[in-house]
Order: structure tokens, then sequence, then C-alpha cells
């Protein structure tokens, strides 16, 4: 099975959670879903539905509470890339210019607040409250995650656990969160509802070790950001973390004097990479993210063998061979 076809296999359910995020646009302010639809609209890969849903039908599921549920994930998810781009002075999201560069920080912002709120009204048409918990949990992490991310902008400082605390709020939270929701829909046991919520965790770490590599080795026209961003933003990431902890003096201290520079130029991203490169920091990002894909597809085994158990497994292993 490739990523393909476990998106087929699914598709009716994902289309139910597009007309689900459409009706949930709808305005009398213009403005909200214009932006909306631009970023939902602009190639998201819808993820964190996915995972819900797999999950959920892994466990036997077969109502319909988890299309809103997975709309529910999106559109925080969402919210936060519109305020994301806001912080980070993004110009480019998924290949397409920048809500905040066609409309505006304001606009982003508001918009954003906008889908979070909506959000939160869908969460309240759910009797259940164990999903409720999980989901204000989830939520809480996440913004908890984006100040830290704030907080150690620059610096060289951060080492590898602060940096994977950072991830497990800021990325893991919600798909964390998707896959122990499609446990709770489907009423297996605290066990097997355990093992789901540690695969969307370990997948959500892997992720994201994935987005900071290819965020090096990737093209722009793949990735659908600006190469070199986390690098252009004083992001600290595991490449760079590597890197630090294994280069000689002279080596970290011209990483320490690049990366404080105010703006970088393309001389300056092509001295970091050569040194990254050098000091195998990529090679070391990409184990672990091999590492955590396989800790996720070790917590399925306690999960009943069907093909959407089969599903997850693939998903784990797309997550460390993707390109975009």
């Amino acid at each position: 099975m490739n990523i393909e076809a476990v998106y087929e296999m699914v598709d009716k359910d994902l289309q139910e959670v597009e007309k689900e995020l459409d009706r949930n646009l709808q305005s009398e302010a213009a403005l909200i879903p214009e932006i909306g639809k631009h970023i939902l609209n602009s190639g998201g890969k819808r993820f964190r539905p996915l995972i819900l849903i797999l999950s959920a039908c892994a466990c036997g599921y077969q109502e319909k509470v988890h299309i809103k549920l997975a709309s529910v994930l999106e559109f925080i998810h969402t919210a936060t890339l519109l305020h994301d781009d806001v912080v980070d002075d993004a110009n480019i999201r998924r290949g397409n210019s920048s809500a905040n560069t066609l409309w505006g920080n304001q606009a982003s912002i508001l918009v954003g607040d906008f889908l979070f709120s909506q959000a939160f009204s869908l969460i309240a048409q759910i009797d259940n409250q164990h999903i409720l918990e999980v989901l204000t949990g989830a939520s809480t992490k996440l913004a908890q995650g984006e100040i830290l991310d704030l907080v150690k902008e620059n610096d060289v400082s951060c080492n590898e656990q602060d940096y994977l605390s950072i991830v497990s709020y800021k990325t893991a939270s919600l798909i964390e969160a998707a896959s122990q929701i499609g446990a709770i829909l489907g009423r297996v046991n605290k066990e097997q509802e355990m093992a789901l919520k540690s695969f969307g965790y370990n997948i959500g770490v892997a992720y994201q070790l994935m987005d900071d590599t290819l965020d090096y080795i990737s093209t722009e026209e793949e990735f659908g950001k600006t190469i070199g961003k986390d690098l252009k933003e004083g992001k600290v990431t595991i490449p760079l973390i590597y890197t630090l902890r294994n280069s000689p003096p002279g080596d970290r201290k011209i990483i320490e004097s690049t990366l404080g520079k105010k703006d970088l130029t393309e001389k300056d991203l092509h001295i970091l990479l050569t040194l990254i490169k050098k000091y195998h920091g990529l090679d070391y990002s990409i184990e672990k993210t091999l590492y955590y894909a396989q800790v996720a597809k070790q917590a399925l085994n306690g999960i009943t063998a069907s093909p959407y158990k089969e599903a997850l497994m693939t998903v784990a292993d797309y997550v460390t061979q993707r390109r975009t």
C-alpha cells in the first residue's frame, strides 16, 4: 500500500470533511471565507483529519461524528498557520502567497481567531467530555509550543530536549489528539486508546523532524515554502543542534555569528548548510525521524489487524519518505 491508496480508502470521508469545512466558513464578513478558502484550498494534505479517520476506522467506528471532529482539527491547524505566517513574516505557504502577504497581518490574525472560535463551536456540538478534554488539552499545548518556539529563536544554547519539547507541543499535540480521538470514538479499551495516542505523538514528532530536514534539502517547488526559512527565522532545529554539538570551537563560532545576523544572505545560508552537511546534521535528523516513525508503528501492535491498521503503518513510512 502507498500513501495515494491510503487517501483513496477514506476519500468519501475526506470529501465530507471538505463540505463541513466549507459550511463552517460561511459568514456575513466576506473576508472570512475568502481568506479561509485561500489557505484551506491551497494544497494542504489534511493530514490530521486523515489520522483521525484512519484511527477511528481501525477501531471499528462506523458513525459520522468523526467528520465534524476531523474538521475541528483542520480548523485549529489552519488557524495556527495563519498566525504563524504573521509571527514569522512568511511570504509563501504551500507554494502560494501567504494570506498575510495578500491581505495583511490584521486580517490574517482575525480570520485565524475566527477559525479557532468556529472549531470550538463545533466541539460544543459533540456530547463527549473525554474528547473535549483531549482537544482543549491539545490546543493549550499547541499555544505553549508556539511561545516556546518564539522564546528559543536564535538561541544557540537550545538543546535537543528543548527542541523536542517545542515539537511535542507545537506539532505532535494535535496529531496525537487526532489518533486518540479516533480511539475514543471506537470505544476501545484504555490500553488501545493509549497505543493510538502514542502512535499519533510519535508520528507528529517524526513529521516535524522531516519538515526540519526538508527545510535544508528540498526545493521550494516541492516543499511549498521558502527553503532555508528556519535559518532565516533563527529557528534552531535538530540539524543545527546536532552540528553545534559536534563541531569544534572555530566552526561553532562561525555558526553562532552567522545565525546572529539580522538578515541572512544566500552566502550565509550556504556557509551554514555546508557546515551542517560536514558534521552530519541532516543524517542525524533523518535517523531520528526513522526512529520515531518506528516507535509509532510498534505502538500499533495491540491494535487488531485490518486494512485501516495497515494504512496507519503506511502513513508512518510516508512521513519518513515525503518531499512535501
